[in-house]
């Protein structure tokens, strides 16, 4: 398969129906799970990458975003402004595509639509589209359930796969973990800005092992009690806290996202956090050539709703 062809037809087969609003009616697994596996490939292949970090210079935009959990519309707005077609100077970095929320009790998480769209735009611009792993991914890679408003979030998004793929969702949730693997831990910029899911506890500040950033994130890592597991699950933390990992870390400023923010973002001390799942949602275009304030950094948060 050629690289971003899920969406399109692709070596005479055709490609996928979809609705009004873009989504996957009619799906091939092997072309699913074929980008999937590319995508993974292209993560694990990155020449920004050493061990689990991702590192960017002081050149160009990088846009983070928050947590998505399947929402096709910000994501379809987020690639208008980004306009990579366009933009070679322009990178994005993508976390938490997964687990649509909220959903009702016996409804279909269809988020498996939005990481097809996603990895295929890392296929079409693999030196402009980055990942970061995320808790959600993390347990969709472990099979640790999250139970949410009484339901079980793993199961919903499994249900989705199967009623996407029928008899080969098998196949294409094997290639999910292949992704989900090949996922990077952190990101820091040449302007001094550090950018994972979260943050450890503040239980963990002085403990927390820095050198898991070093390496490819081992199965003790991602477990309970492991570093991986430790950042990606991490809440709560005070400015004070915040400014321990930002000396540790040797940065001046912290992007991440996991924390719920109901109007799409707020900052801790140094920290900023991102929202990028709904309504409210928001996302960070960063100018890579010059320093920020966190002042100055919340000030040119975006909001989706702003992109035409």
């Amino acid at each position: 398969m050629t690289r971003g062809t899920y969406f399109r037809e692709s070596r005479g087969r055709p490609g996928p129906q979809r609705d009004k609003d873009g989504v996957t009616l009619k799906a091939d697994a092997r072309a699913a799970a074929d980008l999937l596996h590319e995508a993974a490939d292209l993560n694990r292949e990155d020449p920004n990458r050493k061990g689990a970090l991702l590192t960017f210079g002081t050149a160009g935009q990088l846009v983070m975003t928050g947590d998505m959990h399947g929402n096709v519309r910000n994501f379809e707005k987020l690639q208008r402004f980004c306009a990579l077609e366009r933009s070679p100077g322009r990178m994005v970095v993508l976390h938490e595509l997964i687990h649509t929320e909220p959903l009702p009790l016996g409804g279909s998480d269809a988020s498996i639509d939005l990481l097809l769209r996603a990895v295929e735009w890392k296929c079409q611009y693999p030196d402009n589209v980055f990942f970061l792993q995320s808790n959600h991914e993390l347990s969709q890679l472990c099979r640790h359930e999250i139970t949410k408003g009484g339901r079980c979030v793993l199961a919903d998004f499994e249900q989705g796969v199967q009623e996407r793929f029928g008899d080969k969702a098998g196949n294409v949730l094997e290639a999910v973990d292949d992704y989900i693997t090949s996922l990077p831990l952190a990101a820091r910029t040449g302007n001094g800005i550090f950018l994972a899911h979260s943050l450890p506890d503040g239980l963990y500040v002085d403990a927390f092992d820095l050198s898991v950033f070093d390496r490819i994130p081992t199965q003790a890592d991602m477990e309970p009690g492991g570093a991986a597991y430790a950042l990606v699950w991490g809440r709560f933390q005070t400015p004070e806290v915040v400014e321990r990992y930002a000396q540790r870390l040797g940065v001046d400023l912290i992007i991440v996202g996991h924390t719920p923010q109901e109007m799409g973002h707020t900052r801790v001390g140094r920290m900023l956090i991102l929202a990028s799942e709904h309504a409210h949602g928001a996302f960070l275009p960063i100018d890579l050539k010059r320093a920020y304030s966190p002042e100055e950094l919340e000030g040119v948060v975006r909001k989706f709703v702003s992109v035409e």
